[in-house]
This record gives structure tokens, sequence and C-alpha cells, in this order.
């Protein structure tokens, strides 16, 4: 379901809700939840799972509701109002086996220009605050995994290193193998040790033009 003046659904969404790891995770987190289709991508992937989404706007938290309950997961997704950078007042400390986000990609005063969906591309939450509420929630050897641009990648993992969150695996999101990369999947695991996994290529297109198999898989469009 979708609703004026809340960010629509996006690729970068649903490639995060596939790459995220939700394998044997009992809590999982996500920040800045908006309509909470990562949350509900992983209760579908894992029966044993409950998720909290935390989110400020209150558009997008209406929509969440509406979306959990026409899915019938009330009892499997909660929904905390507020901003995640008031992590210590919000979350219980090391109590999340999982978190995922799909946060803005632009600091403010750059980027993309939206005068409707301006706090859905601009950064209010900078990548340290981010990274520091995951690593407060996260249990030692807790997994976060997000999504964001490549041209901030070495400012993402300063980030996750300096709260103690080891990069762990990347992946590049391309359209063709010859072209730039347009998005970043990266996960980090609390308290790990230094070593880096880069994964092969995700990419949108196949050597038709069309959409590739692995995209086709992940939308649940093979045969059609």
């Amino acid at each position: 379901m979708r609703r004026e003046g809340v960010f629509k659904l996006g690729t970068d969404s649903v490639l995060l809700g596939h790459f995220a790891r939700p394998e044997g995770a009992r809590r999982a987190l996500d920040l800045g939840c908006g309509g909470g289709v990562l949350g509900l991508m992983l209760l579908g992937r894992r029966s044993a799972l409950t998720v909290d989404g935390v989110e400020r706007d209150g558009a997008a938290l209406a929509l969440c509701r509406e979306n959990v309950a026409l899915n019938g997961l009330e009892d499997r997704f909660r929904l905390l109002p507020g901003d995640y950078r008031d992590y210590r007042a919000l979350l219980e400390a090391g109590a999340y086996d999982l978190a995922v986000s799909n946060p803005p990609y632009f600091p403010r005063g750059s980027g993309f220009a939206s005068e409707t969906l301006d706090h859905a591309r601009r950064e209010e939450a900078t990548l340290p605050e981010l990274c520091a509420a995951a690593a407060w929630a996260l249990r030692w050897g807790g997994r976060f995994a997000l999504v964001h641009r490549p041209e901030r990648l070495s400012e993402l993992f300063c980030a996750l290193s300096a709260a103690g969150l080891e990069p762990k695996r990347l992946r590049l999101v391309q359209k063709r193998p010859e072209a730039a990369p347009s998005l970043v999947l990266a996960e980090a695991v609390r308290g790990a040790k230094p070593g880096l996994l880069i994964e092969p290529p995700l990419l949108l297109t196949g050597p038709e033009g069309g959409e590739s198999e692995e995209i086709q898989r992940i939308y649940g469009r093979e045969g059609l």
C-alpha cells in the first residue's frame, strides 16, 4: 500500500531485504522503517523472527501499521515511534540479532532535491549516528545490513568501524557488467575480526537487456 507524502518502495529496499540474512535471528530491528517493507520481507523469510521498526515520520508510521495489519503480522512486527538518534531511550542494549536500514543517501546541502520528500532523500541523522544506534542495539556478533551509495562507501566503512561494527560482506549493484555500480549492499558484524568478503555483483539487467535472472528470482517473477 502507498500513501501520499511517504517515500515509495524502491529497488534498493527490495534488494536489501534479499541481501540481509535473518537465518538464526530471533529479534530484528529496522532503523527508519518507513512503510515497513524491509521488516515484512524479513518476517516472510523466517517464521521464528520478530521485528521492531523505528520511525519518526507520522505518515510513514500510519502506512506501516496498515501494511502490517494487511499482512496479519501485528503479533510479530512492533512499531517504535521516535528518532533512532535517541537509541538509549528507545532501544534495549544488545537485544537484537539483526539490524537493517535503508537510510537517506545524501548529506544536507547536496544530492537529490525534493520539496515533498526531502527527509527521505537527505540525512537528518548522520552515518555515525546511524551506526551508533545499530551497535547499541545489536548483541555481540549481531549483524547490521544496509544499502547506500557507492561514492560514500569509504565514509560508511569508517562509521561502521568506529562504532565497533566490522564490515564483513559487500555486494555492488550494477545495471550491466561494464557499468559503474549504482548501489552498495553492506553487512557488518558487531565485534567481529577484520576480513571482508566481496560478493559477485548483482546485475539488474541480463544479456538481452531485460531483467536479469537474479532480479526475476528476487521479485518472484521467474517464468513470467
